[in-house]
């Protein structure tokens, strides 16, 4: 078995410290914290410690979502946990999810603490929480969940193997790249094919499945992930297109995409949330024009 490379692989795999890649820093073949540090406790019910990747994003639109329904328990505290500095790593992080991946949430509604890793767990139990975005009829509940799971099996195809080597592997290598092009390609027809037949994901009702998918295939298709839209010929899915487009529209949507980010547009970086009102106060712009007006007192 060989690559591009002509790597063969050894008889027993040992780690590469200087296997290169974005993420090589923090990549490890064992579990557990490396480093002692509690993670901070808001005033909400919910304390999300996450990021604004697309399974972060799925987390922050679900909470958006449902306080724009008007259920004001859902509010919560969003705490940024880099992943590129290793935080996920830390003891308490570790304490909420054990697999040391973002998103994880500890809910202190009720009087036994629940923790919840998983975005897919995450959206599920919210959901049944406060009985919004999961239909109760029997089969739209079970197309709902299909297509969720759907996202969940089929993401890491699109994030750690097409995007991984497009966008983030060491070198170019021709295999890989034709491997997960071709399979995100399919993913890219399943879902135009769907949504060819139906406004959402489950049918008529925006539900989980369309929040869980659009921060990954939505992204995708409006050319926001791994520049590679043009790669991939995106225009192409036109029904994933229409939907795609018509929840970037939502304004659940758009805050939750701004929530535990710090990169892009600074008037659409919320590093952290624990307020309605940090949309308008604590946008990464009005704190660097607070910052520069400080400094010139």
């Amino acid at each position: 078995m060989s690559d591009d490379t002509g790597y063969k692989p050894p008889q027993v795999w040992t780690q590469d410290e200087a296997s290169g890649g974005r993420f090589s820093s923090i990549n490890r073949p064992v579990a557990g914290p490396t480093h002692d540090k509690e993670l901070p406790v808001g005033k909400h019910p919910f304390q999300l410690y996450s990021l604004a990747t697309p399974n972060g994003v799925k987390v922050t639109v679900l909470f958006e979502e449902l306080l724009a329904l008007g259920h004001s328990g859902a509010e919560y505290d969003a705490w940024p946990v880099n992943i590129l500095e290793g935080e996920q790593f830390g003891s308490g992080f570790v304490k909420v999810n054990p697999n040391s991946k973002i998103p994880a949430l500890m809910d202190y509604s009720s009087n036994t603490p629940v923790r919840i890793f998983e975005s897919g767990a995450i959206l599920v139990h919210l959901a049944e929480k406060f009985g919004a975005f999961l239909p109760t009829d029997t089969a739209t509940r079970a197309e709902a969940l299909s297509w969720l799971f759907w996202q969940m099996g089929s993401a890491p195809f699109l994030g750690g193997g097409f995007g991984h080597f497009y966008a983030y592997a060491p070198e170019p290598m021709k295999y890989p790249i034709d491997r997960f092009t071709m399979e995100v390609k399919r993913q890219l027809d399943v879902l135009n094919r769907r949504l060819a037949e139906s406004r959402y994901l489950a049918g008529d009702a925006y539900t989980l499945a369309d929040i869980a998918n659009w921060p990954w295939y939505g992204a995708l298709a409006l050319g926001r992930l791994y520049e590679a839209g043009e790669f991939l010929q995106v225009q192409e899915y036109e029904h994933v297109q229409r939907w795609a487009k018509e929840l970037d529209v939502r304004p659940a949507i758009q805050r939750g995409r701004m929530v535990n980010r710090f990169w892009g547009e600074p008037h659409e970086q919320l590093p952290e949330r624990h307020d309605a009102s940090d949309f308008e106060l604590r946008t990464m712009d009005k704190i660097q024009n607070t910052n520069s007006a400080g400094s010139m007192v």
